[in-house]
């Protein structure tokens, strides 16, 4: 087939990764799954991705899922190159398909080898994958069809954003550690709410738990175990045992800090390979389950330029499913300061957390009295030295979301004039110096990290989608009405104090506390005052 034959896919270009080690070429008989993501029969409406009205699942995939056609069509067009469809999925519109690999990079055009580079979870040394570099193409029968073409380059995306406290010395004789409740106490989660009724879905892409881990802590907190169920994406498992500082601590934190803090919501945890692909299918896999859950916790990401603009779009685009919906899905901003852990002076965000359709959750360093759930002291998380801070800062990528434009988001740091979506939009506990108490592969230890609050507030949503009846989806159109530059809402407590490397706190929204740490009472009458969704948000108490 002709040269012409052929389109270019716009977004797959992939950069050069510094410090490969060459580890031999791919086996070319070997067969391989790929995503194809494939786009909409009709854009979806902004006022239903704004909310407050959300769609039925099977409204979302017959109006704005795949086209049958379409799916009919690519499975035409790449068997002739002996590629064959093994998975439809309609409302997330993606098709999986198989063959060789020789198959595959003939038709996308990518030159494949097999590298070892270094791994994005600290201390993991050196990781061996697929590698490409340039663009990719598509047949031209397909053209403003296929969208993404991902699982090609298997490169690990993400990584964990926890971090645990050093063992006791004397310049740690000042930590103090709180349980997930006690911290929920000091944010005034609402009374008489513990997320019954509601879906829980927290996403993992290594590590496992176990249930004696989770019998042993939820006991000693003397609080039911919830139901929590392992869910296989792309054929990763649930993996317990494996390293209590490694993907198990991330793992077992969000469980219980969600189980602990809304031990009535149903947890289900997906485990997907940690790739551009094992993100864009676990999301989308969550976010279109049965029953559609309330909220999506997500701990693990990527400074934004280690992604492709392919995938960026894939994954923005399966979070604004969530929202029409009716899932909120919060995400870890990161711990690595300004500078998200990069090489060199630029500031950076995270991605997901930096797509305008998630709830980015930032981190500060909390004193507090959990007898009497009264807060002495709570500042920006930064520990320096390289020992974590909040993400936070301005996207390179995405613009300005209408709901944060009147917040005082200010030009991206070492710019004159570049703005974007702001990072993060809310905050909570996340200094290891103030950690939470959790027990990871039978070892009880402190953690902190963005990590953790994301599935706070993931728990947090959940019990306010209790106490009023209603899924909130996109939350921030809600969270961030009639916000100003300088002034914080209620529902929130302003973060003045403290700085994440390039940004500074200050009164009102900031790029590194966002809006600030919740005051759940308050944030739920502010929220009950919106009127009801119009909708059938599914993951609302009924």
């Amino acid at each position: 087939m002709t040269d012409d034959s052929f389109v270019p896919l716009a977004g797959s270009e992939r950069g050069p990764l510094p410090q490969l080690e060459a580890a031999g070429p791919v086996d070319g008989a070997a067969r391989i799954d790929v995503t194809l993501v494939i786009r909409r029969r009709a854009a979806l409406p902004a006022e239903l991705v704004l909310g407050p009205a959300t769609m039925s699942p099977d409204e979302f995939a017959q109006q704005h899922g795949m086209d049958p056609g379409d799916a009919d069509l690519v499975g035409r067009v790449l068997s002739a190159h002996g590629i064959e469809v093994t998975e439809t999925h309609t409302a997330s519109r993606r098709l999986k398909v198989s063959g060789t690999l020789t198959a595959l990079s003939e038709t996308f055009g990518a030159s494949l080898s097999m590298v070892r580079s270094p791994h994005p979870v600290a201390g993991s040394g050196l990781a061996e994958h697929r590698y490409r570099q340039g663009g990719l193409r598509i047949p031209a029968e397909l053209d403003g069809i296929v969208l993404a073409v991902l699982g090609l380059d298997d490169r690990p995306q993400g990584r964990p954003q926890f971090r645990i406290a050093p063992a006791a010395s004397p310049a740690a004789a000042a930590n103090t550690s709180y349980t997930p409740p006690q911290v929920a106490g000091f944010y005034q989660f609402p009374a008489g709410t513990d997320g019954t009724g509601q879906t829980l879905a927290i996403l993992e892409f290594g590590g496992g738990f176990g249930s004696s881990d989770l019998d042993s802590y939820f006991s000693g907190l003397a609080i039911p175990t919830p139901t929590v169920t392992a869910a296989s994406v792309d054929g990763a498992v649930n993996q317990p045992g494996q390293d209590p500082n490694g993907a198990d601590g991330e793992v077992l934190l969000d469980i219980e800090v969600a189980g602990s803090v809304a031990p009535g919501a149903t947890q289900i945890v997906y485990f997907a390979p940690n790739t551009d692909q094992g993100f864009v299918d676990a999301v989308s896999t969550a976010v279109h389950a049965s029953p559609t859950p309330t909220a999506v916790s997500i701990s693990w990401g990527e400074s934004e330029d280690s992604w492709t603009a392919q995938a960026r779009t894939a994954l923005d685009e399966a979070i604004q499913d969530g929202a029409a919906l009716g899932v909120t899905v919060s995400v870890a901003a990161g711990d690595n300061g300004s500078s998200d852990g990069q090489p060199g002076t630029a500031s950076h965000v995270d991605f997901p957390a930096s797509s305008p359709h998630a709830l980015a959750c930032g981190g500060t360093s909390l004193q507090g009295n959990p007898a009497t759930g009264a807060i002495t002291s709570e500042t920006v998380w930064n520990d320096g030295g390289g020992q974590g801070a909040t993400g936070g800062g301005v996207s390179d990528v995405f613009p300005v979301p209408s709901w944060q434009a009147t917040a005082g988001v200010p030009v991206r740091a070492g710019s004159t004039a570049s703005t974007g979506r702001g990072v993060p939009d809310v905050a909570g506990n996340a200094d290891p110096a103030t950690g939470y108490q959790v027990l990871v592969d039978g070892s009880a230890v402190v953690v902190g990290g963005t990590s953790a609050v994301a599935p706070l507030w993931s728990a947090l949503v959940c019990r306010l989608a209790q106490a009023a009846g209603k899924t909130f989806g996109l939350i921030q159109p809600l969270i961030y009405a009639g916000v100003t530059a300088g002034a914080t809402p209620p529902g929130f407590r302003d973060i003045t104090s403290g700085n994440n490397g390039a940004y500074a706190a200050g009164p009102g929204w900031d790029a590194c506390t966002g809006l600030g740490a919740p005051d759940g009472t308050t944030l739920l009458s502010r929220l009950m005052a919106t009127g009801p969704a119009a909708g059938t948000g599914s993951g609302a108490a009924g």
